[in-house]
Order: C-alpha cells, then structure tokens, then sequence
C-alpha cells in the first residue's frame, strides 16, 4: 500500500507517532488509508449538507476496513458569485481544487479516495486530480436540491434570473419579484435543473466515477446517504482491487460521458470540464468530438431550463443508469466502473419508469442532441451553444452587432431596453485570459429571456454560459479578443450570421478587412492582475483546449 511509506519500518517511527497523535491505533496501521475529500462549506447550498454525506462516507469505510481522513477544498457557488468580479473566480477555481487534492494525497501517501462533490467546478476539478493522481477513487455528488413552488409551478434559480428582466420590463411588482425569490430555493443541493452542477454529476456517473443512482437522488434523501455509505465501502473494496482511475477514464469511457450529455441537453460548460479531465488522463479530446457524437445522439430528456422536468423527475424515471440503458446502442458498454463491473453489467437490472422523461431513442424531443460547435471566421477554433435551448425561430439568424467590451456594460444595455429586436449582442474580452477566468453570463442572457428577446435576440461571447441559459447563446468564442481573436475587430453595425444547423458562425467582413481592424486594433490585456488570478491569466489556453493551464517551460 502508499501508505506504508509513512507507516512501515523503523525509520518511520516519528510519522507513528504523529499518526497515534490524531487517534491512529497500532491495528489501523495495517488498514488502507483513505482520503475523505470533502468540499463543503456553509455558503453553497448544494454543499451546505456535505459534512453528513462526509459522515456517511467514513463510516462505510470503516465499516469495510479502511481508516478515514477527512481534508477539506473551497467551492465557489456560482449563483452567488455571477454578476460580478467574483465569477472571474470560478473556472479558476477548477485547477486550484485539483492542485489542493495533489498536494494534500501526495503528501500523506493515502491509498485511495473518496470526493465529495456538487457544484461546478468542484467536480470536475476532482475528477482532474483522480486522474493525474491515478490512485483508486470514487465521487460522490451530493444531489440536487428540491425544486420550488411559485403559483402553482415549478420554479428555480434560473427562474429568478430571468424574473430580474421581467422586473425591468415592468411586467412583475417588486411584491412578485420578492415571493418569488422567497421560493425559488427551497433546500440544500445543486440547482433543480440540468445545470452544470448537475450534468457533471450526471457525466460523472455515465463515465463510471460514482455509483448507480448517484447523480440523481436527492440532496435531502436517504437514498443519497445511502449511495454515499455504499461509495465509502466501495473505495476499500477498489483498493483491494487495485481499480484506478484510468482504468476507468477511457476514450470510450469519455465517449459515453458526451453521449449522455447530448441526450440529456446538458450544460455547454461540460465541453470545457471534460477536455480538461481527459488532459488530465493523457487523452487527447478534439472540440469536433462534441459534435459529432451530438449530431448522432438524439435528444431524449427535456430538461430545465430547455423544458419542463427537474432532477426529481429524472430519478424518478430511472435516473442516469435509466437513460444509460435506452442510449445502450450507443454506448461502450464494456467500459468499467467504480462498482468494479461494466456499464453493461450495472444496466442490466435498470428500468424507465417514465416515458415522457425518457423518451425512446425513436421518439426523441429532438433528433440530434443539445450540444454544437460551430465555426467560421469569427470562431475559427470554434464555439460552442446549447441547441436544445435555442427556438427553431433562432437557429438560423442574420442581424448586425452590439458590440461590449463588458458583461456589465451589456447588462445594463439590456436593462436599459436599448437592444432592438434582430440585433446580435457581442460580449468581448471575457475570455479565459481577457476576464480573466472566463465568467458567466447567467444575468445578461436571463435579462433577455425575461424581457421577451429569446427568440429575437443572439448573443454571442469568449467567455461562457451558466447551464441554467437559455436561447440562442454563443459561447466560448476562440480565440478570444485578449489574444487578437477576429471577435476583437467587431464594430457596432457588422452583419453576423448564425447557422446553427450548418455550424457556422460568421460576420460579413472579408479576411483583408479583419486583418485589417486587428492591426489597428487596441488589443485589451486581463481586466484583473496579480495575486492567483495573474498567475492563471499567464497560464490559461485558450478555451478550445478546455481552458486549462499550460505547465511552465522546461516541466
């Protein structure tokens, strides 16, 4: 076992003694050793219950045999950090989460892992660390929250987001604003739809990292205490068994992750999360990848915030391993799993219990799945927008540009009701380097749906969407203006043309004329400088490898 080099022999009797100093006795030594990674924190919600998922945890290691050791990563929530400089500090967070983790098991030498997840960019970043760690592991995503009730409907974050356009278009009382608000979070867990907490989640159990039924049981059930018991008795198992992440973590594996989330019209945020785990695992992810496992996977789950179901119903209906069964002609099914047997083996005893939540690979919501690249000569290494949210009205459109050089300069454009009908936004330099850190842009593109734009406005940007979005929303634009990316030559009035079904993105402009206003152009650095942010500004790739960090020259 790794841990023997901090437990065995004489020389390690001071590391002994450190150990019987935190409770450790003489039989423990003998036992595996196994990091309990636990990201909670009491100002995310969908990490707020995490200390007893964490409690759970170790005592299916222990009761299996294993000696639990609880450390601790930030999470940042990115509904409470949208809008504002703190967004520019959440994909950054990614890298950081997974650097903590290195640290922290390889100094300690643990013989496996446990990750206890939710949010974001918290899961992917562990997923990161248990590749490039490559010890035994297993994940554990905490579950999404209930969804709220607001005049007989279902509501949630993104509904409150997009109640803010509504407010400023006069259509909803400050009254009506504040209920709302009051309901629209009624528990702990990951946002109620398929956001981006809850695609990872989704991912992460479709690509075998966390047991059946994990992704979709609910924050506030047993059955997640359960799942996560059961996942602290399996990662003592996985150890015996010598099971490590790139066994697990394959190209075919990955392929079966990109599936599910075409099926299920996940976030567009997963494009950048499972490029970065698969450069993590030495695999080479290509952005066309996406697409054309998208073009071949029909969308089957119509989720919020492209329809009507929440987390809830998808458990209902039979969870990811429901819809991993009904994709099975698709899939790799000979791929492992943490539970030590394939996807083939764990769906073999999965039912779909509701067929208007999982449809039939014959009677899907739509044809092809929810995620495509597009290119052209604004996007010459690609971008990315969630098709299963935008209005057959929107998947083709020509309109001239309003050109930002901020998300809170746009903001308060759109609040102002100075976008017209037909007109294309353009958010520029919010890129992974130019922001830096690639925020969100949850509060202009709710603006727009709620003042009734969806299905007239696009809106096109280098840096990217919460899942929660929805409409005709561009993202990921590379390379971004901060590197002289052709987004940079944009004026207000240049005609943009958007062909979703062809994937293309282009401006009216000819090659010459781009060079041209580049040339002449007065490129803008990182808006924020020094402390980590800097250092990941220096560092960061462009957003079509996953904005990632390069490793230093000479490494």
């Amino acid at each position: 076992m790794r841990s023997d080099e901090v437990k065995k022999g004489i020389e390690r009797a001071p590391n002994r003694s450190l150990l019987k100093a935190v409770g450790i006795t003489d039989e423990e030594m003998d036992k595996p050793f196994i990091a309990v990674v636990n990201s909670y924190t009491s100002i995310v919600p969908g990490h707020l219950h995490l200390r007893q998922i964490a409690e759970q945890v170790k005592l299916g290691i222990e009761s299996a045999g294993g000696v639990p050791f609880e450390f601790n990563t930030i999470a940042v929530c990115d509904g409470i950090a949208m809008g504002h400089i703190g967004m520019r500090f959440s994909l950054p967070s990614r890298d950081l989460i997974a650097d903590s983790i290195e640290v922290m098991v390889q100094a300690h030498r643990f013989d496996g892992m446990v990750l206890v997840s939710n949010c974001d960019k918290i899961t992917p970043g562990m997923l990161m660390a248990a590749a490039r760690l490559n010890i035994p592991s297993i994940v554990v995503t905490g579950g999404p929250m209930m969804s709220g009730r607001y005049e007989g409907r279902k509501v949630g974050v993104d509904t409150i987001f997009e109640a803010v356009g509504k407010a400023a278009k006069g259509e909803m009382s400050l009254e009506e604003l504040k209920r709302l608000e009051d309901s629209a979070c009624p528990s702990c867990g990951s946002c109620n739809g398929m956001f981006t907490a809850n695609t990872m989640a989704c991912l992460t159990e479709a690509m075998g990292m966390s047991l059946p039924g994990c992704a979709t049981a609910l924050a506030v059930s047993s059955a997640k205490l359960r799942i996560a018991k059961e996942s602290g008795r399996q990662i003592v198992e996985l150890v015996k068994q010598d099971i490590k992440p790139l066994d697990i973590i394959t190209p075919e594996s990955i392929d079966n992750a990109i599936i599910v989330d075409s099926a299920l019209g996940g976030s567009t945020n997963t494009v950048l999360h499972l490029t970065a785990i698969a450069r993590e695992a030495g695999i080479k992810l290509e952005l066309d990848r996406f697409d054309e496992l998208s073009r071949r996977t029909p969308h089957i789950c119509n989720m919020i915030p492209s329809g009507s179901y929440d987390m809830s119903d998808l458990n209902h209906a039979g969870g990811i391993q429901a819809v991993l069964k009904e994709l099975s002609p698709l899939l790799s099914l000979d791929a492992l799993t943490v539970t030590g047997k394939t996807v083939r083996e764990n769906i073999k005893a999965a039912e779909i219990h509701d067929r208007s939540v999982i449809r039939p690979l014959t009677d899907p919501v739509h044809k092809e799945g929810g995620i495509a690249i597009l290119r052209g000569n604004l996007a010459p290494e690609g971008a990315v927008v969630k098709t299963a949210a935008v209005s057959p009205k929107m998947l083709v459109h020509e309109g001239p540009a309003r050109v930002f050089d901020s998300e809170q300069e746009a903001m308060k454009a759109i609040l102002g009701k100075e976008i017209e009908e037909g007109e294309v936004i353009v958010i520029r330099y919010e890129g992974p380097k130019g922001a830096p850190g690639m925020p969100e842009m949850l509060s202009p593109t709710s603006a727009i749906a709620g003042m009734g734009l969806s299905e007239s406005v696009a809106l096109i940007t280098d840096g990217r969407f919460s899942g929660a979005t929805r409409g005709p929303c561009i993202g990921h634009v590379a390379p971004e203006a901060a590197v002289g990316g052709p987004i940079a030559a944009l004026k207000d009035g240049d005609i943009i043309k958007i062909d979703i079904p062809n994937r293309t993105l282009n401006v009216e402009l000819s090659e010459e004329e781009i060079k041209r206003r580049l040339k002449e152009a007065a490129i803008k650095g990182p808006k924020l400088k020094g402390g980590y942010i800097g250092r990941y500004a220096s560092l960061v790739t462009s957003a079509a490898d996953g904005a990632v960090l390069r490793e230093p020259a000479g490494v």
